[in-house]
């Protein structure tokens, strides 16, 4: 099972980076848990410079935009494959 965390504040962009995550989830049928971390000292301890970001597995895979679905869809195909 995949961890992963949406790292940001609440604003529109990590809601919209929340929903692809999301659709990407269930579109490719795997199991993964969802974390919203919205305090600033959380997220200031993954060094991103900007919000929104996306982490797998604790691993921090983007920062500073919105990704598509099927950008997530890569990330998460990548993060399965390293913990196969």
């Amino acid at each position: 099972m995949l961890s992963i965390k949406i790292l940001g504040t609440g604003c529109p962009n990590c809601k919209k980076l929340e929903g692809e995550t999301k659709k990407a989830i269930h579109n490719m049928a795997i199991e993964a848990t969802i974390e919203k971390v919205t305090e600033y000292d959380k997220i200031m301890a993954y060094d991103i410079l900007s919000t929104p970001g996306l982490v797998i597995n604790e691993k921090v895979v983007s920062s500073g935009k919105v990704l598509s679905q099927a950008e997530v869809m890569t990330l998460l195909a990548n993060a399965m494959e390293e913990t196969a």
